[in-house]
């Protein structure tokens, strides 16, 4: 069988969402982290799920996908990018699964929505609450959000490189997805990552997306967790593939990380211990 060409792709052509959904999200690998914690601490399936920071809510168009029973909110701030997510739903659900994915324009911070099994804030988006006392409040309305054994799942990066301003590339399909840490601050952590896309014929999407962040450390987001009221915090930690000396994509719990250039973690948050 002949090989598949990459995409002709340029910087004029292409959709950035799109660039960022095929470099950047791993909707059913998130999905099936989902699936794996709720039977380990659980027992159950989860089945209702919020996403905040959505997005084009990849994320929950997957999880409506996944089973008949599934239903999903997606909440984001920008109407601009709810608008691209309604035609993506329109697209990648059938019309009897659109019913059970709802798209919310809101603060995340004040939102209301029905009590859920399962809210994820993916992609540190969360970050961009820079205090403790915003960081706070935004986990205490999560709490809100939750059924009385719900459970918050979130991620988080770090090790040394994450401090040193320096740029990433790696190959995509007919692309280069481009990470820049352009800088940080080491004075009140706060930090400023690019995206950019680079393409086959030359041409450059500069700046595609822009992140103005605080870095966070796990044991303040634990400790902030804590304070919000949750029960229990664990951190799943990605293992190692020693022959390609990079994450295998399997994560599990863990009190003891490796201090190397680079992590990603999940933080797990129960509302509740188990009865």
């Amino acid at each position: 069988m002949a090989k598949r060409k990459p995409p002709r792709r340029t910087a004029a052509t292409s959709d950035r969402y799109k660039l960022y959904e095929l470099a950047v999200q791993s909707p059913k690998a998130d999905c099936l982290f989902i699936d794996q914690v709720w039977l380990e601490m659980r027992g159950r399936e989860a089945r209702t799920l919020r996403e905040d920071f959505c997005g084009t809510s990849l994320l929950a168009i997957e999880w409506v996908r996944r089973h008949g029973r599934n239903t999903a909110i997606g909440v984001d701030i920008d109407p601009a990018v709810l608008a691209v997510a309604r035609q993506r739903v329109l697209k990648r659900l059938k019309p009897m699964q659109r019913h059970r994915l709802r798209l919310i324009a809101g603060d995340v911070t004040k939102v209301e929505t029905p009590r859920v099994d399962t809210v994820v804030a993916p992609n540190f988006s969360y970050w961009i609450f820079k205090t403790r006392a915003r960081m706070r409040a935004y986990f205490r309305a999560v709490r809100r959000a939750l059924v009385d054994d719900g459970i918050f799942i979130l991620d988080a990066y770090g090790g040394h490189g994450a401090y040193q301003p320096q740029r990433e590339r790696r190959q995509e399909d007919g692309f280069t997805y481009v990470w820049d840490q352009a800088h940080y601050n080491p004075v009140t952590g706060d930090v400023v990552n690019h995206i950019h896309f680079e393409f086959p014929d030359g041409t450059r999407m500069k700046k595609a997306f822009t992140y103005e962040w605080r870095l966070w450390s796990l044991p303040e987001l634990r400790e902030l967790l804590r304070e919000a009221g949750f029960k229990e915090v664990i951190v799943y930690w990605e293992g190692t593939d020693e022959e390609r000396n990079e994450g295998n994509g399997i994560f599990t719990p863990t009190v003891v990380g490796e201090a190397c250039p680079g992590w990603v973690s999940y933080l797990v948050a129960v509302r509740s211990l188990a009865h």
